[in-house]
């Protein structure tokens, strides 16, 4: 993706960013591919107690995810690493990976991927959040989202994992 609109410097506070529901938690896209020249993304999830997404694997994106408070068990490519507070996960590019949030507290988190393109994705399955707060988990849709998935480069590769 080449943007040939410079790019200027911006803050977004803690409040902005364009929110979406997202799998049953609370997206907010911080910094979008538009003001990054296609290089990041970075969003703010808050994702509820127990969530997992499935076990999936980004085609054309790194994942990075930074941890802000609670904690969550990430998996990549046979590796588990139990994360916390002002801990970073890597899951590369290719490589299936998936998270459980631990059962006590919600898990906020930037989610970095490179290069940028995922607020598509969010966009595409999620809907608009009115509201900042968790809402009460909705029945996702297991073809829906594999074709949505499939659209932006991510493969659904197995469910997600429980306690």
């Amino acid at each position: 993706m080449h943007q040939t609109t410079p790019v200027r410097p911006f803050m977004r506070r803690a409040d902005e960013g364009d929110d979406f529901w997202f799998l049953g938690s609370l997206a907010t896209v911080k910094a979008a591919g538009a003001a990054t020249r296609g290089r990041l993304t970075v969003v703010e999830f808050l994702n509820p107690p127990g969530f997992a997404p499935p076990l999936h694997r980004h085609l054309e994106e790194d994942e990075l995810f930074y941890v802000l408070s609670g904690t969550a068990r990430f998996d990549c490519d046979g590796e588990s690493f139990a994360a916390g507070p002002g801990d970073l996960v890597l899951l590369p590019v290719g490589l299936a990976h998936t998270f459980l949030v631990g059962p006590d507290d919600p898990l906020r988190s930037l989610q970095i991927t490179t290069p940028s393109g995922f607020e598509a994705f969010a966009a595409d399955v999620g809907e608009p959040a009115l509201q900042r707060r968790l809402p009460d988990p909705a029945p996702v849709d297991p073809a829906a989202l594999g074709h949505a998935a499939a659209r932006h480069a991510i493969e659904l590769t197995g469910p997600p994992p429980r306690h």
